[in-house]
């Protein structure tokens, strides 16, 4: 089975091309052609995953399936959320947007946030989605190289390091975007 992963975001292909089962290739926006940025205008990260997805679909032709993720943030009222990426501003840059919340959340004594990724595939005609979560804390400083986005300032429940710090497969084993995609794959596999 062919599926294309509609995103441009190099780090979210690598983490979830190491999950898909053998009998589904997976291909790129750039595989398929598709070089313009896909739509993303929705107030929701399910809103925004649906969008990609129909938007892959409609313009292309392949099933598909596109993922949205945001870090909601308690002390925030649950920011950045949607608006993740851009959160410091239009150029999408991971060090001003951490930058910004360690700034926001400075004079805040409850750190807690998750993690949210949804998936919306498009198979067929219908449109699935599947979420993953992974809760944790906003950590007062930046620590890891690894990963990419809010990593290195979120330590998950449970374990004494950042995102930058883990292993691939340890994230994709606790992480937001691998719960999300092993539900997905859980109902791939009856295709």
């Amino acid at each position: 089975m062919n599926l294309v992963f509609a995103t441009n975001n190099l780090n979210k292909l690598k983490e979830v091309q190491t999950l898909v089962p053998q009998h589904i290739k997976l291909l790129s926006l750039k595989d398929i052609g598709c070089f313009e940025d896909v739509p993303e205008t929705q107030t929701t990260i399910e809103g925004n995953a649906i969008q990609k997805a129909e938007y892959i679909k409609t313009h292309y032709g392949y099933n598909c399936f596109a993922d949205d993720t945001g870090l909601e943030v308690e002390a925030l009222n649950n920011e950045p959320g949607v608006f993740s990426a851009r959160y410091a501003g239009e150029q999408r840059n991971a060090h001003d947007n951490m930058d910004l919340l360690l700034k926001n959340l400075s004079e805040k004594p409850n750190r807690n946030a998750q993690f949210k990724t949804v998936i919306a595939l498009h198979l067929n005609g219908d449109i699935k989605t599947f979420t993953g979560l992974c809760k944790g804390e906003i950590m007062l400083k930046k620590t890891g190289n690894k990963g990419f986005g809010y990593d290195p300032i979120f330590k998950p429940l449970g374990h004494n390091q950042t995102f930058a710090e883990m292993s691939l497969d340890l994230k994709n084993t606790i992480g937001h975007r691998g719960k999300a995609i092993k539900q997905l794959m859980a109902f791939l596999n009856h295709f």
